[in-house]
């Protein structure tokens, strides 16, 4: 009988070593385990802090963005207002121009006839110089013969 209690101590305190091997190995495995779960929580840590700065920064870039395109659009509303007055300047000139050409239009015409009046003044003033001419001649054969014939 008692190698058969020896048989069962022996069997228990195998088994007991086993277990207790078995138990280091879960230990190890799980302080392995708890090592990458702390790793793993740091690098989602990591990550969550740099998406929320991705995220800042996103949100700044939103927002210097907004303002700019707020002021592009007041500015492209001044250049569309900018652009209106010169549309009306253009056809109050065109307008104006319309006018001028019509003015320098009578004003050549008016030009052209003072020229042919001017022409025809010439013709009569070289007539009337050429007749003066032959009068003075007359005239000084006239008060040479008044000489003769004193």
């Amino acid at each position: 009988r008692l190698t058969v209690q020896q048989q069962e101590i022996n069997n228990l305190m195998e088994r007991k070593s086993a277990v207790e091997e078995e138990n280091a190995c879960l230990k190890n495995e799980l302080s392995t385990l708890n090592q990458k779960f702390k790793d793993k929580s740091q690098e989602l840590k990591d990550t969550e802090e740099c998406a929320q700065k991705k995220e800042e920064q996103n949100r700044l870039v939103i927002k210097n963005l907004e303002e700019e395109n707020k002021g592009l659009n007041i500015c492209c509303a001044d250049l569309l207002s900018d652009l209106e007055k010169l549309r009306k300047q253009e056809a109050q000139w065109k307008t104006e121009k319309s006018g001028s050409d019509g003015r320098i239009k009578n004003l050549e015409t008016d030009l052209a006839e003072a020229r042919e009046h001017m022409k025809e003044l010439r013709s009569i003033c070289g007539n009337l110089s050429s007749q003066v001419a032959v009068k003075r001649e007359e005239l000084f054969q006239k008060g040479c013969d008044v000489i003769r014939a004193k």
